[in-house]
């Protein structure tokens, strides 16, 4: 019998402009889940009696709310997790808040419902009252605390390791199949292709090699591998951060503690000079209160990012990616003076002559 999975909501792949070059593609399809760096994501935990699933009663003909609310046992256990990423250094922080409508991560505890994340600003997409991330198990249980490390790493921009082109597993697929469809994931022959037996984009995995030690790699219990002939006993990761899950999220987002960024002066265009993968940060103090429109200028694919600053860290305002498409990402959004705003602008790439920019106005 094989362990509880993470159970990832299936989805439609991006739709691109037709006659992109391999390169703009390989570039958007990488970057497109993740955030800019500095991102602080706030996360809260339904604590309401009201905060669940509505679920029919089979054979009764009635239904009744299956709650969200975890323990403070499983909360803490997230919390770890939170900050075991945290203290990797990496330019992406956590802070917990206790009002959903701050917050980008919404987690439950619905039991029976799987453990999932949204992946990376996926998450940017779902209504305040629904949840981004559940635990659908005792997370206190011996060898589970690996969940909790692993859906954050979902939230982060991280998939399936054993979904990866390069890992090279040719599986059993009947037995992958009649496995999952029994206890405890009774899941169908769609979530269990979607989620295990699908390959990714090389362009999507988390690096250019396959890593069975990777958090976010599933255990498999034997007769479900028939290669690499050294798993076919079975496949256990330790259920912790590898070397190559740290190299590859500090990649992404690396340390901030950086200088104080240039001002964004309204009316005066910032040359971005910027490389694939690389961001450019900015402070932005409006002169006055009123509609402003932020956009970047120039042959580029890239995504641009508000913030407000409030209670000295920055909360997110608004965002567009103009990635795949003949134009630029424009912002429009009501700024008041005297306060603090942060605009940042991270390339994908840049695919014609010319200066790329970013200008407030």
């Amino acid at each position: 019998m094989t362990g509880r999975y993470c159970s990832l909501a299936q989805q439609s792949a991006p739709a691109f402009t037709p006659g992109l070059t391999a390169e703009r593609r390989s570039a958007l399809i990488a970057g497109r889940p993740m955030w800019v760096n500095g991102t602080v994501l706030h996360y809260c935990f339904f604590e309401g009696d009201s905060d669940g699933s509505v679920i029919s009663v089979p054979g009764t003909g009635q239904s009744r709310r299956v709650s969200w609310v975890g323990a403070k046992e499983q909360r803490d256990v997230v919390r770890e997790c939170f900050q075991e990423w945290q203290d990797l250094g990496i330019g992406v922080s956590f802070v917990e808040v206790g009002d959903r409508s701050e917050a980008e991560l919404r987690i439950g505890f619905q039991l029976g419902d799987g453990s999932w994340s949204t992946v990376g600003k996926d998450c940017l997409q779902v209504g305040q009252h629904e949840r981004t991330m559940n635990f659908g198990w005792d997370l206190t249980a011996p060898g589970e605390r690996g969940t909790a490390l692993h859906e954050i790493g979902h939230a982060l921009g991280m998939l399936h390791e054993h979904q990866s082109p390069f890992a090279g597993i040719h599986w059993d697929d009947e037995a992958v199949y009649a496995d999952l469809a029994g206890p405890p994931n009774f899941w169908s022959r769609d979530r269990t292709f979607f989620n295990i037996l699908r390959k990714l984009d090389p362009d999507e995995v988390n690096g250019s090699v396959w890593d069975p030690q990777s958090i976010m790699e599933y255990p498999f219990s034997g007769g479900l591998i028939l290669e690499p002939e050294q798993f076919r006993g079975g496949l256990n990761p330790p259920g912790t951060l590898s070397p190559a899950d740290k190299e590859f999220v500090l990649r992404w987002y690396p340390p901030a503690d950086v200088p104080r960024p240039p001002a964004l002066v309204p009316f005066r265009s910032a040359p971005l000079g910027l490389g694939p993968g690389e961001q450019a940060d900015f402070t932005l103090d409006p002169p006055e209160t009123r509609d402003y429109t932020i956009s970047t200028f120039g042959a580029s694919d890239s995504v641009v990012v508000a913030f407000e600053e409030r209670n000295g860290e920055p909360r997110y305002l608004a965002g567009r990616d103009d990635g795949g498409t003949p134009h630029n990402g424009t912002i429009k959004a009501r700024l008041v003076k005297g306060r603090r705003y942060f605009v940042r602008v991270r390339l994908y790439s840049a695919w014609g002559p010319g200066e790329t920019a970013v200008m407030c106005w």
